[in-house]
């Protein structure tokens, strides 16, 4: 893998993540594209730096809630802030646990099912329709929002649906107040992707393909800068989009990819 390369697939990550387009999705796209498995090592290290710094990227745009949500846990008391962390930790749950009993099986969707990510494109691209459509409100996330948000965070574990394009939706849909929708979905993401990092890096197999690995840690940093970088912007821009309701922009991108995509899954 060339410095450019590692440099696409950060770009890709950063806007990927934020943007409701689905980062996986795209990488796997991109992957293919590059004619590229990306198997063994070289997939497992760079997924574990485009994720590392698009979490962190989330942390250095949202460092105030940050430290509100530990603030909230470590308090002890029942006040707003301590509820609030009880929403976020509620809406990791169902992917949280799909990830520790499913995790082989969630594996075997990451390879080169093309088909399967145009798919899921579509599926986003309607989720993104719906949402704009509905009625703008100042409802803030509740309890019962915290667990069906989570559902559909659990359901983007898919390749192709959009992570953050299936929370926002859902959150939206219920009809919770747009920029505390996409602040609340860019949140409750950043203690999955931690610990699925940690899991990754603490595994025989990570530090069995890291002692085997023929790409060069300038490569990685290449990767990693560039994901960190455009997550900023992305993350900074997106808030914004929601809020003026441009939604339906995304969804048209998403049936267009999907469909694209579903057609090259035939011909190649």
């Amino acid at each position: 893998m060339s410095f450019l390369d590692a440099i696409i697939l950060g770009i890709i990550q950063g806007l990927t993540e934020f943007l409701p387009v689905s980062s996986s999705g795209h990488l796997e796209i991109m992957k293919a594209i590059q004619g590229q498995e990306l198997s063994g090592e070289s997939s497992m290290m760079m997924t574990v730096v485009l994720h590392f710094a698009t979490a962190l990227s989330t942390i250095a745009v949202f460092w105030k809630e940050v430290v509100r949500i530990i603030k909230g846990l470590f308090q002890f008391k029942v006040n707003e802030e301590f509820l609030f962390s009880m929403k976020i930790i509620i809406s990791m749950i169902p992917a949280a646990l799909v990830g520790v009993f499913f995790d082989d099986f969630i594996e075997s969707f990451f390879s080169g099912k093309i088909l399967l990510v145009g798919l899921m494109l579509i599926v986003t691209g309607l989720i993104l329709f719906v949402a704009e459509r509905a009625r703008k409100t100042d409802k803030s996330v509740g309890f019962k929002d915290a667990i069906l948000i989570g559902i559909a965070q659990m359901i983007a574990i898919l390749p192709g649906i959009s992570r953050s394009g299936s929370t926002i939706g859902t959150s939206v849909i219920l009809g919770i107040d747009r920029e505390k929708a996409a602040r609340f979905s860019f949140l409750m993401v950043v203690p999955l992707i931690l610990g699925k990092v940690a899991k990754d890096v603490l595994s025989p197999e990570f530090s069995k393909e890291m002692a085997n690995s023929e790409i060069s840690n300038s490569v990685y940093a290449a990767g990693f800068a560039a994901a960190f970088l455009v997550g900023i912007i992305a993350c900074t821009w997106m808030i914004k989009l929601v809020k003026r309701s441009k939604l339906s922009y995304f969804a048209y991108y998403c049936f267009a990819a999907g469909i694209a995509t579903i057609c090259w899954s035939f011909v190649s």
